[in-house]
């Protein structure tokens, strides 16, 4: 089934715009929003019903797509190689469609020169600023650290294997993606009276290596967890092949700086945005 902005009619109702809703971050957020409002689903390539398409590296759709909708929150696809031009074609669409409130997901340290695809997020939070101080945009940022869910087949024992191409004693304030779901489904339907001006970076209440999450899960569970240690060539001949010239770079020149040092984000202002204590690993261990 496909959808096109012609069919934006049928979501009329829609208030609140999801850039990104077909990826993991994306469809978290959907899930979330879920009883609260039906929120729009733009994409690249629709694949399900209610989801529409938009063009982020033209900007086609995305101005009907914002149609009707106060709030747009943008995601944008992972390690692309010119994230601000995709923000900057986002902002003028939400702009000329009249939306009052956008929320950027950003990253945990987005100015880290170091970390090409972090720089560039710095890059979209001054451009998501200076726009919206001459356009009378409203604005919010999140900066989630590293997903727990980033181990998740481990967590959930569909593996028994972690294959790492940087040090496992670097330390992570691992976040649970549902609970930044919960955080800017918050966010965006308490709206810009309450979230306008704010960046919130978002981390989990434990620091936790890859041998630190081994030793949980060995400890919670009957399982035994092998960990493979490789260098990052050799992870991007095993698993990034299709992630392209630019792609590769930019991942690789994460790993390296995980290799040197921990990435780590406190949970206060997770916890004061949940209502609640942030979701430790340990309770994402099946």
């Amino acid at each position: 089934m496909t959808s096109s902005t012609a069919d934006l009619t049928e979501a009329v109702g829609a208030d609140i715009a999801v850039v990104g809703a077909a990826g993991k971050t994306g469809r978290a957020l959907v899930a979330a929003l879920a009883g609260r409002t039906q929120p729009r689903q733009l994409v690249r390539s629709v694949r399900r019903p209610g989801q529409y398409r938009i063009d982020l590296d033209t900007g086609e759709g995305m101005a009907a797509g914002f149609a009707g909708c106060r709030s747009v929150y943008f995601i944008a696809p992972n390690m692309h190689p010119d994230e601000p031009s995709l923000l900057g074609r986002a902002l003028a669409a939400a702009s000329e469609a009249g939306v009052d409130h956008v929320v950027y997901h950003s990253v945990a340290w987005p100015y880290s020169p170091r970390m090409p695809h972090h720089l560039d997020k710095a890059r979209c939070e001054d451009e998501l600023r200076s726009f919206a101080s001459q356009r009378g945009l409203r604005w919010t940022i999140l900066q989630p650290c590293a997903y727990a869910q980033n181990f998740e087949s481990v967590l959930t024992g569909e593996s028994e294997h972690i294959v790492t191409p940087y040090r496992i004693e670097s330390r992570f304030s691992f976040i649970s993606l549902d609970d930044v779901a919960e955080v800017a489904a918050r966010v965006l339907t308490e709206g810009a009276d309450v979230h306008h001006g704010a960046a919130y970076e978002l981390g989990g209440p434990d620091a936790l290596s890859v041998r630190d999450l081994v030793r949980l899960i060995e400890e919670s569970t009957s399982r035994s967890v092998s960990v493979e240690r490789i260098g990052v060539d050799a992870w991007m001949a095993r698993y990034g092949q299709n992630l392209g010239i630019p792609g590769r770079a930019r991942l690789a020149a994460m790993f390296e700086f995980y290799n040197e040092r921990d990435f780590l984000s406190g949970s206060k202002v997770t916890e004061a945005l949940l209502g609640r204590e942030p979701t430790r690993v340990r309770h994402l261990i099946r």
